[in-house]
């Protein structure tokens, strides 16, 4: 079939993407789902730095991609082995399958699967091969979901059912910043209820991580960020107090768990300075690959302390996605209030500078469909 979607072009043109246009709207032929896969009509897809970071080069992937990770939208059909999902039913999309089989999947969410690494690296799908071509030449699968287009193929470890009361932009939300963010705080961070919680980088996905920790209840949650406005709103969230990276090394104000969020090495040092003794600085922002911090390894003895990577929030989609979706059911987790602007696909160039400018927390795709 004929769909309509989000291709970059080429990695590294100079900013602003406005100007210099790496990503171009084109008509591409998707290929019917095969055994285990899933055609997705799509509803909503949030604009994340981790496209961004593929734009700009920090995340080297193949070229073209169809990008867009962070997505949700009703099941059209479904392949011959599909289990537990029915057309009909709302999915969140998740950025990195899980096979269930490997030895990684076996840590219970500790682990990136070693088979979708490999398949999320070499931009195809999970099953092997790719579903997408343009002028008779394949495109490239972002993540394994490519959810700036308004259909998509995706293998079934890539989406997790959600209640159909759930809006599309908050079951999209739920898929990556939340999943992210809220899952660096409950399965790396691992705060005790009388913690004292730190989240530094508030963007997307960072304000999920606070607000997942102000639905917690922690006996402290603080925001940092070089932005006022985005310390405006983390006060907004409910958190206690909020600092700019001077004004916490200022006051020496420290954390028993902080949640690094905003994928720069000197981010990492703030967290790494802010975290008290015997805490646990986790850090799930993704810099230039080649980029460097210097942290005393003394004091990671001295102090007992921990440094955890999390990725994909350390998470199991299948067991975490439904327990923030409770939440949200509650009125304890309003992702919805993340949500900065909602755009269309035509926009997405421009969205990648408000992004890389820190003007947007989270800016939302929209696909109408009324004339498909």
């Amino acid at each position: 079939m004929k769909i309509t979607g989000a291709v970059l072009e080429e990695i590294g043109r100079e900013a602003p993407y406005a100007q210099s246009e790496p990503i171009s709207i084109s008509e591409l032929e998707l290929a019917a789902p095969g055994g285990t896969e899933l055609l997705v009509r799509m509803e909503a897809a949030g604009v994340c730095h981790s496209d961004l970071s593929v734009v700009n080069g920090d995340r080297a992937r193949p070229v073209p991609m169809l990008l867009g990770h962070e997505a949700a939208g009703v099941v059209e059909s479904v392949g011959p082995e599909v289990t537990g999902i029915e057309p009909g039913q709302r999915v969140v999309m998740t950025f990195l399958p899980r096979c269930e089989n490997c030895d990684h999947c076996a840590e219970d969410g500790r682990l990136p699967c070693s088979a979708g690494s490999v398949a999320n690296t070499e931009g195809r799908m999970l099953a092997g091969g790719r579903r997408l071509t343009r002028d008779g030449e394949e495109v490239h699968h972002h993540l394994g979901v490519s959810g700036f287009a308004d259909y998509a193929v995706v293998d079934q470890a890539s989406v997790v059912p959600v209640g159909s009361d759930v809006p599309p932009e908050v079951a999209a939300v739920l898929g990556c910043a939340v999943l992210t963010g809220g899952g660096a705080l409950l399965n790396a961070a691992e705060p005790r209820p009388k913690d004292t919680v730190m989240v530094i980088g508030l963007g997307g996905v960072g304000m999920a991580a606070l607000l997942t920790a102000v639905a917690q209840g922690y006996h402290r949650v603080i925001g940092v960020d070089m932005a006022e406005d985005k310390l405006t709103m983390a006060r907004e969230f409910g958190a206690d107090e909020v600092y700019t990276p001077e004004q916490l090394e200022a006051e020496g104000i420290k954390a028993h768990r902080v949640v690094e969020c905003a994928g720069h090495p000197k981010a990492f040092e703030t967290a790494f300075k802010a975290t008290a003794v015997g805490g646990r600085t986790v850090t799930i922002g993704f810099p230039h690959p080649e980029s460097t911090s210097a942290i005393p390894p003394a004091i990671i003895t001295g102090e007992a302390r921990s440094i955890i990577g999390s990725y994909l929030g350390s998470s199991v989609p299948k067991r975490d996605i439904p327990r923030y979706e409770q939440l949200w059911r509650e009125g304890r987790l309003p992702v919805d209030k993340l949500i900065t602007s909602r755009i269309g696909l035509s926009e997405i160039n421009q969205a990648m500078d408000d992004l890389a400018a820190g003007r947007a927390v989270r800016q939302i795709i929209e696909f109408d469909h009324q004339e498909s």
